[in-house]
C-alpha cells in the first residue's frame, strides 16, 4: 500500500482512525507461481488483464485474493490481497467474511495510517531545503504536472516541494474523494471488533525504494503517469473489476502491461527492491505474531502472488492455505441460480 495525501483527506483520516472450499489448497512445498511485475497505477493500487465485467466462472468461487492460513494445530489466520481503492464495490463486506475479521485478534497491514505517520509520509515526500519540482522539471513540464493534480487539492507551494516519485504516485491513483480505502476501512473494523492492528513494515521501509530510485528514473515514471492522467479513473475501475474476480493471474497481466514502457532494469530493480524485498520482510514480521494467535493480514494483493509472494514464503515457513469465497457482496456466486439469484445471493451471503 502507497498512500495517497492531500491536507483534507489526512485530517478526515486522522478523525477516522482508528463451508469452507480445499479444492485449491496450498500447502508447504506446493507453488502459486507468479510472472509479473508491478506498475503505476495498478502496482500503486495492487501494493501501496483481460478487462471487462466479472466472470460467471469465477464470481464468487473461491477467489485467489482471499485466504485461511492453516498450521499444523489448525486454523491461524487469514490473508488477503487488497486493493487501494475507495470503490463502493470493495467496501460492501458479506457477514461470513466480517465473522472472519472479527475471530483474529491481531490484524496486520502494511503501514498502520495514524496520523504521526501521515505527517511524516507528508514530510519524505518533501525535497531537501533549497530544491524545488519546478527547477528540476522545467517551467513547461512543471506546467503539466501543475494542471494535472488540479483535481487533488495539493496546494501549488506544496506541490513545488514534492519529489518527483511523490508527484508520481498522486497522479497514479484517481483524486481521493473521501480517504477511506479498502485497507484502511479494514484496519478500523478490526480496531471495533477489538483486534490489535500492527503494521508490517515501518515507513523508512516501505518508502526506501522509492527514495533510492535514481532520479532519471523517477522522471520517467512521471512522465509515464502524466502522459496517462487522463484515463487514470477509468484504469482504476478496470482495476476494480479485475480485481474483484479475484484473480491475481489478471491483475499481474494487467500491471505488466503498465509497467513494460520502463526500461528492463528499472523493472527488474522495482520488482526486486518494491515487491520481493518487502515481501520477505512483511513475512518475516507477520511470523512471530502468527504464532501468538489468530492474525489477519491485510496487504496489497501483487505481494501475493510468485516464488517470492506471500503465499509462497507462507507455505515455506509451513502454513497450508485455503482459498476462501469473495468477501464483497457485489461478487454474486454462480452456484446460487434462483428466480432473483442477485439477491439470493446477497442474502445467503449476509449482504443487505
Amino acid at each position: 500500500m502507497v498512500f495517497q495525501l492531500n491536507d483534507e483527506v489526512a485530517a478526515r483520516a486522522a478523525k477516522c482512525a482508528m463451508p469452507r472450499s480445499r479444492k485449491h489448497v496450498l500447502r508447504s512445498g506446493e507453488s502459486r507461481r507468479g510472472k509479473g511485475l508491478g506498475s503505476f497505477l495498478v502496482s500503486f493500487a495492487l501494493l501501496l488483464a483481460p478487462l471487462g465485467a466479472p466472470s460467471s466462472a469465477r464470481a464468487g468461487a473461491e477467489h485467489d485474493v482471499f485466504w485461511s492460513i492453516h498450521d499444523e494445530a489448525g486454523h491461524a489466520g487469514y490473508l488477503l490481497g487488497t486493493v487501494h481503492s475507495e470503490d463502493p464495490r470493495v467496501l460492501e463486506f458479506t457477514e461470513t467474511f466480517l465473522g472472519s475479521l472479527r475471530g483474529c485478534e491481531g490484524f496486520a497491514m502494511e503501514l498502520v495510517p495514524d496520523l504521526p505517520t501521515m505527517r511524516r509520509l507528508l514530510a519524505y515526500m518533501e525535497l531537501p531545503e533549497g530544491e524545488s519540482l519546478d527547477t528540476l522539471l522545467g517551467p513547461e513540464r512543471f506546467e503539466a504536472v501543475k494542471a494535472a493534480v488540479a483535481g487533488y487539492a495539493v496546494p501549488e507551494d506544496r506541490l513545488r516541494r514534492m519529489k518527483p516519485w511523490a508527484a508520481m504516485m498522486t497522479l497514479s491513483l484517481p483524486p481521493p474523494k473521501t480517504g477511506l480505502y479498502l485497507d484502511f476501512s479494514l484496519s478500523l473494523r478490526a480496531a471495533g471488533f477489538g483486534a490489535r492492528v500492527t503494521g508490517l513494515e515501518t515507513l523508512e521501509e516501505q518508502l526506501s525504494f522509492l527514495e533510492r530510485m535514481s532520479p532519471e528514473d523517477q522522471l520517467r515514471m512521471l512522465d509515464q503517469a502524466l502522459a496517462d492522467h487522463d484515463r487514470v479513473q477509468v484504469v482504476h475501475d478496470e482495476l476494480v473489476t479485475t480485481y474483484l474476480e479475484g484473480d491475481l493471474d489478471a491483475l499481474e497481466a494487467m500491471a505488466r502491461a503498465e509497467m513494460a514502457v520502463l526500461p528492463e532494469a528499472t523493472r527488474t530493480w522495482f520488482q526486486a527492491e518494491g515487491i520481493d524485498a518487502r515481501n520477505r520482510r512483511m513475512v518475516s514480521n507477520a511470523l512471530p505474531r502468527l504464532e501468538e494467535g489468530c492474525l489477519f493480514i491485510a496487504v496489497g494483493a501483487l505481494h501475493l502472488p510468485g516464488d517470492q509472494g506471500l503465499l509462497t514464503l507462507l507455505q515455506e515457513a509451513g502454513y497450508r492455505l485455503e482459498p476462501e469465497p469473495s468477501p464483497f457482496c457485489s461478487v454474486r456466486a454462480p452456484d446460487r441460480q434462483a428466480a432473483d439469484p442477485a439477491v439470493t445471493a446477497r442474502v445467503e451471503a449476509g449482504c443487505p
